[in-house]
């Protein structure tokens, strides 16, 4: 199960994802990257919450990478699990993408 709750902020949105991400949910990930990347210029992913990563929901995150770029919208992920984040690490996914520890590193990140 998959939940993935929008907070409008004034120069962002978060996404936070609560739940597991794996090939039968990861379709409710693409629609939710997909409709901040039509909307703000910025996305920050809450990922306290997130309990499982599949390669299916990787796959969503690196799919975007490049769409975001072109659209200069910055993506920053906080929060990772100790578990989460060493899948990340291991598909050396941190080099990829802006991986902060917590909100107000990301909002920071943002704003800089």
């Amino acid at each position: 199960m998959l939940n993935i709750n929008i907070e409008e902020q004034e120069n962002y949105q978060i996404l936070q994802v609560v739940g597991e991400i794996d090939a039968s949910t990861s379709i409710t990930l693409d629609n939710a990257l997909k409709t901040s990347s039509e909307t703000t210029k910025n996305v920050l992913l809450d990922l306290s919450q997130l309990e499982y990563i599949s390669s299916a929901g990787l796959g969503v995150f690196i799919s975007y990478l490049d769409d975001f770029k072109s659209k200069n919208i910055k993506l920053v992920l906080f929060g990772l699990t100790e578990k989460v984040l060493e899948v990340f690490q291991i598909l050396g996914l941190q080099h990829l993408m802006q991986i902060v520890p917590d909100q107000s590193s990301a909002v920071e990140l943002i704003n800089a």
